[in-house]
């Protein structure tokens, strides 16, 4: 007499489904995805239909020039120090950032760094203030990408550290521990006024 065959039993694949999209989802929140990272910049809104191009007039008192050509070589001018040409060091050894603290702060009120005028900020009361300066950041197209990141974390950097120290002064803490509202009084002293475009420069104190 002859012998049936067994039958082999058939796997029961109704679970891989849970089973992979588990792992999938295991690795997704394990895994680091690698980021972009690039300048914390607000872009000018759109310009409206038939608006003529403005060009902004800045006084040569408040204006800031940082260059940078296609050698990575800094030129920074200013109407009180004239210009000239500085070393890519400057970014290592802070000359750069302390020059712009330097003409935002116009501590001494000179006539050729930014002009002051008195300002009423909520909490800080009347002020004097530097806020129409403009640090002006001009690229050449053969910038080296990582000297013109550099020179903008130097321009940030010289911001932070006169808003630090004006918040110590003021309300006795760095300015990233003060409430909303003591932020933005320090930021109404301190605007951050980095432009890339080109001003119009006039003559005049």
């Amino acid at each position: 007499m002859a012998k049936k065959k067994r039958k082999v039993p058939g796997l029961n694949g109704s679970s891989m489904a849970d089973i992979s999209f588990t792992l999938l989802i295991f690795f997704l929140i394990t895994t680091s995805m690698d980021t972009d990272m690039g300048l914390a910049r607000r872009l000018p809104k759109p310009p409206e239909e038939n608006q003529e191009d403005q060009i902004m007039d800045i006084k040569a008192r408040n204006i800031l020039y940082v260059r940078m050509n296609a050698a990575g070589e800094l030129w920074i001018q200013d109407e009180a120090q004239g210009g000239g040409t500085v070393d890519i060091s400057a970014l290592k050894t802070k000359v750069l950032r302390n020059r712009v603290k330097e003409f935002v702060k116009n501590e001494q009120n000179l006539s050729k760094l930014p002009e002051k005028h008195v300002k009423n900020i909520d909490l800080l009361g009347q002020c004097f203030v530097t806020d129409k300066h403009v640090v002006s950041v001009q690229t050449d197209r053969g910038t080296p990408y990582d000297t013109y990141f550099q020179v903008q974390n130097e321009l940030v950097a010289a911001y932070n550290e006169l808003r630090n120290e004006l918040a110590k002064q003021k309300f006795g803490r760095e300015y990233q521990y003060l409430k909303d509202d003591e932020k933005a009084a320090i930021r109404a002293y301190y605007p951050q006024n980095i432009s890339e475009a080109e001003p119009k420069k006039y003559g005049g104190n």
